[in-house]
């Protein structure tokens, strides 16, 4: 099958040549020696919620955040003087 790249250079491909779905992503590169372009198919991220929700600690025993500012430290204290 033959593509066109378009005016602003980019690729339209045929659903029929390869099936994919708006938001997919391709790594593409290209071969100077063979004059070649090849996409493939990237696997997409784990959604974070569904991570999340297989983490094996329940979200009740992490401990509570600290609200305090951090204490000074010597060293800044005497840059601050």
């Amino acid at each position: 099958m033959i593509v066109t790249l378009d005016d602003k250079r980019r690729v339209s491909i045929p659903a029929a040549l390869a099936p994919a779905t708006p938001g997919d992503q391709f790594d593409a590169s290209f071969d100077s020696q063979d004059d070649v372009v090849t996409l493939r198919r990237v696997a997409k991220k784990p959604d974070w919620l569904e991570v999340l929700k297989a983490c094996p600690v329940p979200m009740d025993d992490l401990p509570p955040r600290s609200r305090q500012l951090p204490k000074k430290t010597q060293a800044v204290s005497r840059l601050l003087g």
